[in-house]
């Protein structure tokens, strides 16, 4: 296999099917947008991950010191409880983002794998306007 020039193309489903120069140029542009929400969504993680790790820890500090506080036990399971909860929903939805990345991911392959270079240049273009976009707000956690 190598890497053709053409304006046709089957993309990643059979009715995603390319015979135009216009279409090519719609279809780059949509893997591009692919591209860069993939970036975004890869910041987007990390970002989440930080406010977890921060907000769970705060939870926990904040434990520590009302454990020191109280001598009773019974007071302190609603703390546990409730920190464990928003844990558990903060790791849930890193869960689903993490799907959504990798669907995203495999779309992207699979269109590379088309050997389209018109397609190629797309993703490499979207992932390097979306590593340029996104990254410098990951700097602002």
């Amino acid at each position: 296999m190598h890497f053709i020039f053409s304006n046709e193309v089957v993309l990643l489903f059979d009715f995603w099917n390319v015979h135009s120069p216009a279409g090519m140029a719609l279809s780059v542009l949509v893997v591009l947008f692919l591209a860069v929400l993939y970036e975004s969504i890869k910041v987007g993680k990390a970002k989440l991950l930080h406010q977890a790790v921060v907000s769970v820890s705060v939870l926990s500090s904040q434990q520590l010191t009302e454990e020191t506080d109280r001598d009773s036990s019974a007071s302190d399971s609603a703390p546990v409880s409730r920190a464990r909860l928003r844990w558990f929903f903060c790791h849930f939805g890193q869960s689903l983002i993490h799907v959504v990345q990798v669907v995203i991911g495999y779309f992207m392959m699979l269109a590379v794998m088309s050997y389209n270079t018109w397609i190629f240049f797309g993703v490499i273009l979207g992932s390097a306007v979306g590593y340029y976009l996104a990254y410098p707000l990951l700097s602002m956690v």
